[in-house]
C-alpha cells in the first residue's frame, strides 16, 4: 500500500513518482472521490477508485485489505496533502501493517510544513497540535498544554474559526508572541499574515476569511518578538 501525498492546491506540486504510483496501483483508496477525480483528469489517469473517509474508512478497510491480500496495489490519498496528518487514513494504515503489507510512502505537500517554512520563525523544533478541540473543556485543557509549550506550534482552523482561535492564543499564550496566519497556501489568493499574536488577532477580528488556514505560533523566547505586522500575497503564477 502506497501512501501518497497530493497537492494542497497547485496542481503541479506533485512528485513524478506519486503520478507513476497512482498510474499502476489496482486501486485509489480516496478521501473524496469527486475531488480527486479532478487530480487525475488533469494528469489524464484512468484509474478505480473507492472512498476512504472518516465516516466510513473502518467499513471500507476490510475490503481495501482484501485487494492487497490479493496481490493489488492500493494508493491512498487525502484530499490534499499527506493522509493520517490531519486526514483519515491511520485505522487503514494500522490494519495492513497487521496483516504483514507492505506500507510505502510517497512524501510530497504538507500544509504544515509548508507554513512552517514561509513563517520566519526557526524550524528546529516544532509541535503539530492539528486542530483545536472547538469548545468545551477540553478546548481549554488544549490551550493550556500551549501556554506551556518552548517550541513553535503549528495548527489547522477552519476559515470560520480563525478569528475566535487566534484571540484565545493570545489570551492563553500572550499577545506580544509572533503568529504567522499562512492562507490558501500555492493557491492564487495564497496570503501570509505575520506579527505579534494580539495584534494579528485583531485584525482578523470580524474579517471574512476564505479558504484553508495554517497558524504557527513562535517559540516563546524567539529573538524578535516585536517585529511589525508583515503581509504577503501571491500571484496568479501559484
Amino acid at each position: 500500500m502506497y501512501v501518497c501525498a497530493t497537492p494542497i492546491g497547485n496542481l503541479e506540486d506533485i512528485t513524478m513518482r506519486a503520478l507513476r504510483i497512482l498510474r499502476a496501483v489496482d486501486l485509489i483508496a480516496a478521501e473524496d472521490t469527486r475531488q480527486t477525480r479532478k487530480l487525475l483528469a488533469h494528469y489524464d489517469i484512468a484509474a478505480r477508485m473507492v472512498s476512504c473517509h472518516e465516516h466510513n474508512e473502518r467499513a471500507q478497510a476490510a475490503r481495501i485489505i482484501e485487494v492487497l491480500l490479493g496481490g493489488g496495489d492500493v494508493a491512498l490519498i487525502s484530499d490534499a496533502g499527506t493522509p493520517v496528518v490531519s486526514d483519515p487514513g491511520a485505522h487503514l494504515i494500522k490494519e495492513a501493517i497487521s496483516k504483514g503489507i507492505p506500507v510505502v510512502p510517497i512524501p510530497g505537500p504538507s500544509a504544515a510544513v509548508a507554513a512552517l517554512v514561509v513563517s520566519g520563525f526557526c524550524a528546529t523544533e516544532f509541535t503539530f497540535v492539528g486542530f483545536l478541540p472547538r469548545k468545551g473543556r477540553k478546548r481549554r485543557e488544549a490551550l493550556q498544554r500551549l501556554a506551556g509549550e518552548n517550541r513553535v506550534v503549528i495548527l489547522y482552523e477552519s476559515p470560520y474559526r480563525v478569528a475566535e482561535t487566534l484571540s484565545d492564543l493570545a489570551e492563553a499564550v500572550g499577545g506580544e508572541r509572533r503568529v504567522a496566519v499562512a492562507r490558501e497556501l500555492t493557491k492564487v489568493h495564497e496570503e501570509v499574515v505575520r506579527g505579534a499574536l494580539g495584534e494579528v488577532a485583531a485584525l482578523f477580528e470580524g474579517a471574512r476569511v476564505k479558504g484553508e488556514v495554517t497558524i504557527v505560533l513562535d517559540a516563546p523566547d524567539a529573538p524578535g518578538r516585536r517585529s511589525r505586522n508583515t503581509k504577503t500575497g501571491g500571484d496568479d503564477a501559484k
